[in-house]
């Protein structure tokens, strides 16, 4: 069964969504079955792009929607959320 659920979700790490916090959000993104979009105000990010979460221009307080649509969908959603939550595993 194919869902397509999103949550919003608020930057909290310091550098926000900078290169590595990207890159290790990106790695993550193409370990699940399902399509992961990262949506700020009108611009938007496939997950599996680093290039493109760089355009985003997500910093610190920003609110985000993370959207994901496939087989996995909601546990594509819960890790990527964890992921940010945890601050990208930057900071104690």
């Amino acid at each position: 069964m194919t869902m397509n659920i999103s949550r919003e979700i608020t930057i909290s790490n310091k550098l926000g969504l900078h290169a590595r916090a990207a890159t290790k959000l990106a790695i993550l993104a193409t370990e699940f079955k399902a399509s992961i979009t990262l949506i700020q105000g009108d611009k938007q990010a496939s997950a599996a792009s680093v290039l493109g979460l760089l355009m985003l221009e997500s910093g610190i307080g920003k609110v985000i929607t993370v959207q994901a649509e496939g087989p996995d969908a909601q546990q594509a959603l819960d890790a990527v959320c964890q992921l940010i939550n945890d601050k990208f595993d930057e900071e104690s």
